[in-house]
């Protein structure tokens, strides 16, 4: 059985540990230099991301681009979720979107219906299961039954697995038994629908993401729509909760504190509310992942847009701290530094990950970083400590809205560097050119709507937005290699057309978004030129790309171009169907992501030059972000997958 060699100052990286426990694992310490090699024989993933720095990084690499296509399933683990479905036609999944952890030999996972379950690492045989039944409190906030994953704590020998539910429900298990800890909460669990100073309606207020623990704090965000309908709305927008963040003790369950993501008067930022906008505007909610800095006891939050989210006349002004990367003291809840990167947002576009941190070197100085990608194709490179910008963000003049009673933001901050991993916005360079009958019907198309670039504003004959709502940047997020201070960002264009509508008497929005959500091109093909997805490598230390690649061979639009006698064009990256959902794992040589390229596949880059090394086809559409551990010296990968509505799957391979 092959096993790695590595030197032990890669083990003092965020996250890394050999034969200790996670809790004794260093976070973000600085790589120490070692004289000896140290073999590594167990390897644990703690964290969603590995690491509170979110960097999705491990060293290991013993699955190499010279085996990678020799990669098998070992083991396959079915969500209990399959056998409760056959049995009701009530409930549907929302997607598999789990990452397991790993410590020692377990791994601890969530399914979308909020079973928590532990595996065994080597043998996928299931250990315990323990069923949160969020189902009984009938169809979550916003996108349904879906869920992220699970958190660890270990203080001596307390072991808790501990998770937010969609039905707003924050739960500590041991980690031995599955069994609810009676000290935590009432029987085990927090309702989180107290303690936000107002009543709360359960059916929109959610949790779906892995918690962050700092020292003895939760730290966790919510899922709220911002998203009304035409024809539907609260009989007030003070129905909508507001997205405000918690800390929770971790051995009690109790509150701690409370964050006001919409402040309230005498806080900073309750000025850019106007006309008192913040007693009725809801969400302006983390609903993604967070991460954290254990030596500063900072914890970073991204969040993402307050409802409205297309129209914005009934919350005139900047609306702090929509749109914004908060840092706070975890351990009080206290503001340290802020910095928003929409203002006013009409375009939903949510900070939509956790920022990764980073240790880079610019001109000669080290910085504690933090790197934020977003849907708008920017990355904010911010000093971690301070907030302050580590290359000029300089505010410039964005086309203003046309819309009655609505006021968009005159400036909005455009970072000078790094440049856009993404297209932004659309004119003729790159409109879709297969053919000049081709480009003459794009051409057309861009016609019919407001089409200003970057920060359009909807309007009501619909208004151009590339990079759509869907990113750019997705909550797939972006991975970093400590190494190298290269940082790996995967990227769908999508662009989209918000289209505003009038609403009937009794919603308390006066307009919201209606009609064709994307932007198609002529005879169904995309509107730009390709590619449609990104891998953009960048180095942090220097602001500039190594290298941007196509996310996929488009096998499904090469089909489709031929069938309409149109030459093939070549890589083209991923269809214009396919999201830019893609989450990275990153290796000591690899950059491995899960994607649908006419097949489901795991496929491989060498993340020094952006080559396709190797890929294995997987039995179903992989939804979760992939990760990775090593026990009694084997390298495992494992994904969560749905080959169906009533078939979740964990799927984990290793070489023969």
């Amino acid at each position: 059985m092959k096993k790695i060699l590595l030197v032990v100052a890669f083990l003092n990286l965020a996250g890394y540990s050999v034969n200790s426990s996670p809790s004794q694992a260093p976070t973000q310490a600085p790589a120490v230099a070692a004289e000896k090699a140290t073999e590594i024989i167990d390897y644990d993933w703690p964290k969603y991301a590995n690491d509170s720095a979110s960097s999705k990084y491990t060293p290991l690499d013993q699955i190499n681009r010279d085996n990678m296509e020799q990669l098998q399933i070992v083991w396959s683990w079915d969500a209990p979720d399959n056998e409760f479905l056959k049995q009701t036609t009530k409930f549907v999944s929302g997607g598999f979107k789990s990452t397991p952890i790993k410590i020692g030999r377990t791994l601890y996972i969530s399914t979308p219906l909020g079973f928590i379950a532990a595996i065994d690492a080597e043998t996928g045989k299931q250990k315990w299961v323990f069923d949160t039944k969020t189902y009984e409190h009938g169809h979550p906030a916003n996108m349904g039954f879906h869920h992220r994953g699970v958190s660890y704590y270990e203080q001596s020998d307390k072991r808790r697995v501990l998770m937010g539910t969609n039905n707003a429900f924050l739960w500590s298990l041991d980690a031995d038994t599955g069994k609810p800890d009676k000290t935590f909460g009432t029987d085990g669990k927090v309702d989180l629908t107290l303690g936000l100073g107002q009543e709360i309606d359960r059916s929109k207020y959610s949790n779906t993401a892995a918690v962050t623990i700092v020292g003895d704090t939760v730290v966790l965000g919510s899922v709220i729509s911002d998203m009304p309908l035409q024809n539907w709305g609260p009989k007030n927008r003070s129905e909508m909760p507001p997205g405000h963040i918690r800390g929770f003790d971790v051995n009690t369950g109790r509150q701690k504190w409370v964050f006001h993501s919409i402040p309230r008067p005498g806080e900073i930022g309750n000025e850019t509310w106007e006309n008192e906008s913040w007693k009725d505007t809801g969400s302006t909610n983390v609903w993604t992942l967070m991460s954290a800095d254990l030596e500063l006891g900072y914890v970073y939050l991204p969040f993402g847009v307050s409802s409205n989210d297309w129209y914005g006349g009934e919350r005139l002004g900047d609306n702090l701290f929509g749109n914004s990367i908060v840092c706070l003291d975890a351990a009080t809840g206290s503001l340290v530094w802020y910095f928003q990167a929409i203002h006013h947002d009409l375009w939903d576009y949510d900070l939509p990950a956790a920022p990764n941190l980073v240790d880079i070197t610019v001109g000669g100085r080290d910085i504690k970083a933090l790197a934020q990608i977003s849907k708008q194709g920017f990355v904010y490179v911010l000093d971690r400590v301070t907030g302050e910008p580590v290359w000029p963000i300089e505010e410039r003049p964005v086309p203003a809205s046309d819309m009655p009673g609505d006021r968009a933001a005159k400036t909005q901050p455009f970072p000078t560097k790094p440049a856009p991993f993404d297209l932004q916005g659309l004119d003729e360079d790159n409109l879709i050119d297969f053919t000049p009958e081709l480009k003459a019907a794009a051409i057309e198309i861009t016609k019919r709507y407001r089409n200003e670039g970057l920060y359009t504003p909807p309007s009501l004959k619909g208004s151009i937005q590339v990079p759509g709502d869907g990113g750019g940047g997705e909550w797939s997020g972006a991975a970093f290699d400590p190494q190298t201070s290269l940082f790996y960002i995967p990227s769908s264009t999508t662009p989209s057309v918000p289209r505003l509508l009038e609403t009937k008497e009794g919603n308390p929005y006066r307009y919201v978004r209606g009609g064709n959500r994307w932007l198609r091109g002529p005879k169904g093909l995309p509107i730009t030129k390709p590619p449609y997805g990104r891998i953009s490598a960048l180095n942090l230390n220097t602001g500039e790309y190594e290298w941007v690649v196509p996310n996929g061979e488009g096998k499904a639009l090469r089909e489709k171009i031929t069938a309409l006698g149109i030459p093939d064009p070549g890589p083209v990256g991923l269809n214009l169907f396919t999201t830019g959902i893609t989450p990275p794992l990153l290796t000591k040589s690899l950059l491995i992501m899960a994607l649908i390229d006419g097949e489901p596949i795991l496929r491989a880059w060498d993340k020094a030059t952006g080559e396709i090394v190797g890929e294995v086809i997987l039995p179903a559409r992989t939804m979760g972000a992939p990760m990775t551990y090593m026990i009694n010296g084997k390298q495992y990968i494992s994904v969560a997958a749905m080959a169906g509505a009533k078939d979740a799957k964990l799927i984990t391979l290793a070489l023969p």
